[in-house]
């Protein structure tokens, strides 16, 4: 257990405060995770004192089940959320289900929702005893600096769990200044294109932005000494807006940054920690910090074995991620090692699934030789010899054996988790109110 100077049968109102912020569609695109020409000082800040983790992957590569995911512990299939929570998609958090909030409410802690949380319609009914909206960094960082503000003043000697969802940097970019400052270079996936100067800047302006408004949250915890009893998340809930980003289940699409921080703890110093590590196990995570039970049907696994040094822990050999609907019917599952990567597809495309938001880009149509291909049952790529997983070697004789071992782990984790793909397709909502209204049980509205 961290001695966090507080630990040791804790009383609640001793234990420390948890400050979770996710961004949108970011990926791993910060300067301290290698992307040179974005300014994200204030996380790079946090990463120094902190501790980084290197190879993190969502559960899913689209914004709620990716988000239901790490509030529950629990990958998409099996916590309900298969789809976009908005309508007319109408994903939504099952009742059956613990939110992280409601979790921590229920252990003592004021809970508040600052921005956008995109799992279910009313935040109070997963646990938030308090929501402020807006969600773009120029309204989330004022309103986050208030609530500090008036948690300090109050009498309540409850711990707070303050989430802060944050819009950026989800599409359209330019909603802040552009920032070139430091030039600008595109993610090594991507090719050269027309208009990348002006589309790479306005994203770099708007993680920029988001950025600053970290750094005037961390600032006010700070002014108002509570950093000492405060653990700092910060994360994303998928990859960037990019076509073969977002929306797929390649690397780009899944990985996700994670870092933490709390003074005088293990979660200091400038750690860097390269196993890898499902954005499932921070729920399991932050519980055994706290000393809070770990519900029984968590599917996570805690890594603070990783930041105290204990032995007779076994690190994670393999992530799954998952994809069932964003905009589309599109299920696919992936299991990834350190050295493979195994994506098996349930239904036939002819291209690969772009969210509408991406196929903005300009870089869309230059790419759509790579992304309109008949789709193979499964995608089976050599991480050491191909990291941009560009050629797919699940046919080479070479490979016949990697690809049977990776297809008994998919397997087995399917049958495990009682995956729904395994007994057909998946009905959407829309699919079920449509067959309420044919059978006269719905009207239409």
């Amino acid at each position: 257990m961290i001695d966090f100077g507080f630990i040791g049968g804790m009383k609640v109102a001793d234990k420390p405060n948890l400050l979770f912020m996710i961004s949108h569609d970011l990926g791993q695109h910060l300067h301290c995770y290698g992307a040179k020409t974005v300014r994200s000082d204030h996380l790079d800040e946090l990463a120094a004192n902190g501790v980084r983790f290197e190879n993190v992957f969502s559960a899913a590569p689209q914004c709620s089940p990716a988000r239901a995911s790490i509030a529950t512990g629990r990958y998409p299939h099996n916590n309900g959320v298969m789809g976009l929570a908005h309508d007319p998609f109408s994903w939504t958090l099952p009742e059956r289900e613990t939110h992280v909030a409601s979790l921590l409410k229920d252990n003592g802690y004021q809970t508040a929702l600052i921005g956008m949380q995109h799992v279910i319609d009313n935040p109070a009914t997963i646990g938030f005893e308090k929501h402020i909206p807006g969600a773009n960094s120029t309204e989330a960082a004022p309103n986050a600096e208030e609530w500090l503000e008036n948690y300090a003043r109050n009498t309540d000697d409850r711990p707070f769990y303050l989430e802060i969802g944050f819009e950026e940097v989800h599409r359209p970019y330019g909603l802040n200044k552009p920032d070139a400052m430091l030039g600008m270079e595109l993610p090594r996936w991507l090719p050269s294109y027309e208009g990348s100067d002006e589309e790479i800047a306005a994203m770099q302006g708007d993680i920029f932005a988001l950025d600053h408004a970290v750094g005037r949250i961390l600032n006010k915890l700070d002014e108002l000494n509570l950093r000492a009893n405060t653990i700092v998340i910060f994360t994303a809930d998928h990859g960037l807006d990019f076509p073969r980003a977002k929306g797929t289940l390649y690397d780009p699409g899944i990985e996700v940054p994670l870092i933490m921080h709390h003074p005088n703890s293990g979660f200091s110093g400038g750690k860097v920690i390269s196993n890898m590590i499902s954005h499932i196990d921070l729920l399991p995570t932050l519980l055994e910090c706290l000393e809070i039970e770990i519900l029984e049907n968590v599917q996570g696994e805690s890594f603070l074995f990783e930041i105290t040094g204990e032995e007779n822990y076994e690190t994670r050999s393999e992530i799954y991620a998952e994809k069932t609907y964003h905009t589309t019917y599109d299920p696919i599952r992936c299991v990834r090692t350190e050295d493979y990567k195994l994506i098996m597809h349930f239904n036939t495309y002819d291209t690969v699934d772009v969210p509408i938001d991406a196929k903005a880009s300009p870089v869309y149509h230059v790419m759509l030789d790579e992304l309109v291909k008949p789709h193979n049952y499964c995608e089976l790529f050599d991480l050491n010899k191909d990291p941009l997983e560009k050629n797919n070697v699940a046919e080479d004789p070479a490979y016949e054996q990697v690809l049977s071992r990776m297809l008994e782990h998919l397997q087995r984790w399917m049958e495990d988790t009682e995956d729904p793909l395994l007994n057909g397709p998946v009905p959407s909502p829309q699919y079920r109110r449509s067959i309420e209204i044919l059978s006269g049980e719905r009207e239409l509205r």
